[in-house]
């Protein structure tokens, strides 16, 4: 019986190390602008835990008539543009990697239903290694930038994203 205990003890104190292989999302929520039609966005921090470099290829959801992973960058003449980035996102092992307001993050264009504040986008990520991560986000609009770098109040409705060249990777 004090075997029994002593392996259960072990396997508690290692399970931290277990849940924390690979990739690990956290803080994740998303920002509308409208309803069915309209456009949103999702932000989250991803964590690399492996030894080796990630890389987020893909992103869907079945909330948006398309889901792509974007940037903001600037132009020559100070403006900001917003373009699509294939390649996806790169996050060097044992780094992360922060999708944020004015910077990378997920654009949901056209979505199919009207999203509310508490209600959730299942995001499916995919990665070059770590493959499928499956991740419930819940919808704040209220949510204020955490960082300077964010850009609250960017209004990604009235944007022409059929037009957006893709920006180059990471």
């Amino acid at each position: 019986m004090r075997l029994h205990a002593l392996i259960a003890a072990a396997l508690l104190c290692a399970a931290p190390a277990f849940a924390h292989q690979g990739v690990h999302i956290e803080n994740p929520y998303a920002r509308t602008n409208g309803g069915i039609g309209a456009s949103g966005a999702i932000f989250l921090w991803i964590v690399n835990h492996a030894d080796t470099d990630e890389r987020l290829i893909g992103v869907a959801s079945d909330v948006a008539e398309k889901v792509e992973m974007h940037t903001h960058t600037e132009s020559a003449n100070g403006v900001m543009q917003m373009s699509a980035v294939p390649k996806g996102f790169p996050i060097a092992a044992l780094q992360g990697h922060a999708l944020k307001r004015g910077s990378d993050h997920i654009m949901l264009m056209g979505l199919k239903q009207d999203l509310k504040d508490g209600d959730i986008v299942h995001l499916t990520l995919t990665f070059e290694h770590a493959g499928v991560v499956e991740v419930d986000v819940p919808v704040d609009n209220a949510r204020k930038p955490a960082a300077m770098g964010d850009m609250q109040g960017m209004d990604h409705s009235k944007m022409d994203h059929d037009s957006m060249e893709a920006a180059p990777a990471n």
